[in-house]
């Protein structure tokens, strides 16, 4: 095993990578105010952004599934990885050596299992992309130069060749120091007779790169007729690929699908190389599946679903092309971006159809067209006779409910018209109430359907939280009404957190003064409680990263840590935020604990009445006089009389 990485170069590894340049990776971010950014979760479905990342913190929080963290946390999250893997992946990309406390410097036969694997496949393409130039891969090479490829055509894809013998990877990668389990593992091999053999041979090499670039898989293609395989052969699924979870070219297409709010989505990796190479960016392809469920979210998260984005499918003009088009019209409604349908003149493939007829008729290809719900619906009514009123109603019985499925109200009543003109049936308004009527029946049928999309707003993230999660290990002073975030005296106390963890310079060093009681909400009085346990407010006036660290490690369990990671990149509710403001929270937070505790003093006096003894009731006087006293200076002095 290997020993446990040294702490202070997990800090420098924290502190190296901006969070926003690794999230940057997976998603599109655009500004949220207050220096922070925002973008659509990658770890739950939502149609507008609740996702927020603090550069300056080193955080990021989801305030629809409440995921949050820094650097680390994330890549860990998103990649399945354990935290020593993460930071060895993030040292390896910051040029940062580890240091480990039982021992050597980052041994090798003790990387985590991932990192292993995609090592391995790092180094099979580089051996892939040598044996390209070889004399064995002419007819690979071939290939592509009958296809309008050329050598840095080859290099800028990455695109190599695997040898037709038995092990020649495989003798390779053990030289580089990789066991047979872990090329087993990583599919790059597989289990021959008298042991691993090579899983791609004589056959001309893609690799598939994840979104954050990184080598997971390859797409092999046959180039030999004696070759008894597929045509294509793609590595199988592993712990780091997942075909279902994967578009080849993402990693060189997602910056300009973010910025053009547009991508393309083609059916071959040749396809992808010869829309690049046309000028077309943004295209990507599945790797031996169906475009599905999971490509979307990938997709959606880049098209930051802002109205204008657009989706383009390329399919063939075959039964097959067809048929992967309506495919893909089953999950157009997971898209809030508009999709449409390009096919090419003679049912060419845009790798054909640059060969054939040059890179505009691939630009061409690709400019939107036709809609992809228009296209469905013309296929399917094809299939009717609509010179006769059978044929027309039997298209309007199957095409219906595919226009009933559009979620949008107005946007179902725009296809409903249309789909009456496609069908030819003048009553327009028939056609219109049929479809609403389809539309209400899939309801009933699926009962209740699920709420709404949750809000990105922190208010209602948070409001129904219980204080059961937060009072682990807590004191009793913890106990007390559930967070309402409706509650005005509840929203003082989060705007106070808010400050005491982002800008403590404006509170310190009054906040440290108070009371975890002063917190009415139970889970704000844990966030209260760890701010206390790491030092208190003053020590965010250093360093904010080590402060926010050391409250997050302070805090007794998951939901609380959640809370302050949430808090500390939330934006504030005021326009203006500086130490005027910070007094007003103060002075509000103060002076609901005075009114609560003279609230209790009064009961006690009353219960006392006048049998009482004597000095126990002036006692109770005298603190309630003092109390009022001090409740009227707050509120004719404000923070000053802190």
């Amino acid at each position: 095993m290997a020993g446990r990485i040294n702490d202070d170069d997990v800090k420098v590894v924290r502190d190296a990578v901006p969070i926003d340049t690794v999230v940057s990776e997976y998603l599109q971010l655009r500004p949220a105010g207050g220096g922070n950014m925002k973008g659509l979760c990658p770890f739950h479905d939502e149609k507008s952004p609740s996702f927020q990342v603090s550069p300056s913190k080193g955080l990021f929080h989801c305030f629809g599934c409440q995921e949050g963290g820094d650097t680390i946390a994330f890549v860990m999250k998103i990649d399945h990885l354990s935290f020593s893997e993460t930071v060895e992946r993030l040292a390896a990309k910051a040029g940062i050596t580890l240091r480990y406390e039982e021992g050597g410097y980052n041994p090798t036969h003790q990387r985590g299992e991932r990192i292993r694997l995609v090592e391995a496949h790092k180094a099979a393409a580089d051996f892939y992309v040598e044996q390209l130039g070889g004399e064995e891969a002419a007819i690979g090479r071939k290939f592509l130069a009958e296809r309008g490829f050329d050598q840095s055509a080859a290099e800028h894809f990455g695109v190599g060749y695997s040898p037709a013998g038995w092990d020649h990877l495989t003798r390779f990668l053990r030289g580089k120091g990789f066991s047979d389990k872990e090329l087993l593992l990583a599919g790059l091999s597989q289990d021959g007779r008298r042991g691993p053999i090579d899983r791609f041979r004589g056959r001309l090499m893609w690799p598939i790169r994840d979104i954050s670039g990184e080598v997971v898989g390859f797409g092999a293609r046959k180039l030999r007729d004696d070759d008894n395989g597929p045509k294509y052969l793609n590595t199988p699924d592993t712990a780091i690929y997942k075909k279902s979870q994967v578009l080849y070219g993402v990693d060189l297409a997602k910056k300009d699908i973010a910025k053009a709010s547009r991508a393309v989505v083609v059916e071959g990796y040749t396809d992808v190389m010869a829309c690049h190479l046309a000028g077309i960016t943004t295209a990507i392809a599945t790797c031996g599946t169906a475009f599905g469920t999971d490509h979307i979210k990938i997709l959606r998260r880049l098209l930051m679903d802002n109205g204008s984005a657009r989706v383009i499918f390329t399919f063939d003009g075959d039964a097959a092309g067809q048929k992967a088009a309506l495919r893909a019209f089953e999950d157009d409604q997971k898209f809030a971006a508009e999709t449409y349908i390009a096919i090419a003149p003679d049912g060419m493939d845009p790798c054909e159809l640059r060969l054939n007829k040059g890179d505009a008729a691939v630009q061409d290809l690709v400019e939107p067209r036709t809609p992809l719900f228009e296209f469905a619906i013309r296929q399917i009514v094809s299939r009717y006779d609509l010179e006769t009123p059978a044929g027309r109603a039997s298209a309007l019985d199957e095409a219906g409910p595919i226009v009933a499925r559009i979620k949008n109200g107005a946007s179902q009543h725009e296809v409903a018209v249309q789909l009456a003109g496609i069908l030819g049936i003048l009553d327009t308004q028939f056609v219109v109430k049929r479809v609403a009527q389809m539309a209400r029946w899939a309801r009933d049928r699926g009962g209740r359907g699920p709420a709404g999309p949750a809000s990105s707003s922190s208010s209602s993230a948070s409001s129904s939280a219980s204080s059961s999660s937060y009072d682990s290990g807590q004191s009793p002073a913890l106990s007390g009404p559930a967070l309402n975030l409706r509650s005005p005296a509840h929203r003082t106390e989060r705007e106070l957190l808010k400050l005491a963890l982002q800008r403590p310079e404006l509170v310190s060093p009054a906040f440290d003064a108070y009371g975890v009681d002063e917190f009415t909400a139970p889970p704000y009085a844990a966030v209260r409680r760890a701010i206390e346990d790491a030092g208190g407010a003053e020590q965010g006036m250093a360093s904010a990263p080590e402060y926010l660290a050391g409250v997050r490690e302070a805090a007794p369990n998951d939901a609380v840590r959640a809370l302050v990671t949430e808090l500390a990149v939330e934006v504030f509710h005021g326009k203006t935020i500086d130490e005027a403001y910070a007094g007003e929270q103060l002075v509000r937070v103060r002076l609901r604990a005075v009114d609560l505790r003279i609230h209790d003093v009064t009961s006690t006096l009353a219960r006392l009445g006048t049998g009482a003894d004597h000095e126990r009731h002036q006692a109770v006087q005298n603190e309630l006089w003092v109390l009022q006293q001090y409740r009227q200076s707050l509120r004719n002095s404000g923070a000053a009389a802190l």
